[in-house]
């Protein structure tokens, strides 16, 4: 009898230990959680928005075939559900999904380990005239990544400079999601980083904004923001990277060449923002 109520209460101790906060029953063995690490960081660091450069079919099959991926994509045009816009999710927040490829984003190199891909549904550049023309995004569209975007960002804590064009975490091969990309309304809604008008002005300081600026000064600048400038980059990779930068923060003209305002752009985002 004293034996019976010994092993009564030595199970009835056991699972108050198991049912007490941070003890997680696991089945086979119980894990001892209340004791959590300083040096953990998460892994979602980044958030990445491209486009297909295809319509929405073709993009599907692309991003559920075995070569790349995604996690969310967006549809030009998203259909209403009980008036809600419907996006697909491609792969889940705690898988890696291959869509940033060969990548570097403020010291980090594989931005696919670290990141969420958004693909928006948008038929990219058309060559016309020697020139490239951009499509522009519907305003659904753009409706719709709206929440999507800010809870991730919620969800992760991501940082403004660290939500971005597939073209900043790799210049030299991609342009999306290009100059018609509505990044400062975003950034009106809490969505990446945008430079303030008053600090560009401060740093432009008179000069004419379209004067050309010292280009391995630029480069060092943009360097420091976040942007992948080895020191034997070539001068059409230099350019690369400038344009990306003009198309994310100065879309109105993004030639690639080094000037005041493009300069005044990114000491107002470092000063704003600080150093990758």
């Amino acid at each position: 009898m004293k034996r019976a109520l010994s092993l009564s209460l030595l199970a009835l101790l056991l699972a108050g230990c198991a049912a007490e906060k941070g003890i997680v029953d696991k089945g086979a063995y119980e894990l001892d959680a209340r004791r959590q690490a300083q040096a953990a960081y998460p892994r979602i660091k980044v958030l990445v928005i491209h486009y297909t450069a295809d319509d929405f079919d073709s993009s599907l099959a692309t991003l559920t075939d075995k070569n790349v991926s995604s996690h969310y994509l967006i549809p030009a045009i998203p259909p209403l559900h009980q008036g809600k816009p419907r996006i697909w999710q491609l792969v889940p927040e705690n898988a890696l999904a291959w869509h940033a490829g060969v990548s570097f984003w403020r010291g980090a190199t594989r931005i696919n380990d670290t990141s969420i891909g958004i693909e928006l549904e948008n038929r990219g550049w058309q060559n016309s005239g020697g020139q490239k023309r951009f499509a522009p995004f519907e305003p659904a569209q753009i409706a719709a990544l709206i929440p999507l975007a800010k809870d991730i960002i919620q969800r992760y804590d991501i940082k403004p400079q660290n939500v971005v064009a597939h073209a900043d975490i790799a210049p030299q091969r991609k342009d999306d999601p290009g100059p018609l990309f509505p990044w400062q309304t975003l950034a009106l809604q809490g969505i990446g980083a945008w430079p303030d008008a008053a600090r560009v002005a401060f740093y432009l300081n008179g000069k004419p904004p379209s004067q050309p600026a010292d280009t391995p000064t630029l480069l060092d600048l943009l360097s420091r923001y976040g942007y992948n400038v080895p020191e034997n980059i070539s001068s059409a990779q230099q350019k690369r990277v400038i344009m990306a930068f003009q198309m994310h923060f100065r879309p109105q003209r993004w030639d690639g060449v080094a000037d005041n305002e493009t300069q005044a752009i990114a000491e107002a985002l470092l000063e704003k923002y600080g150093q990758g």
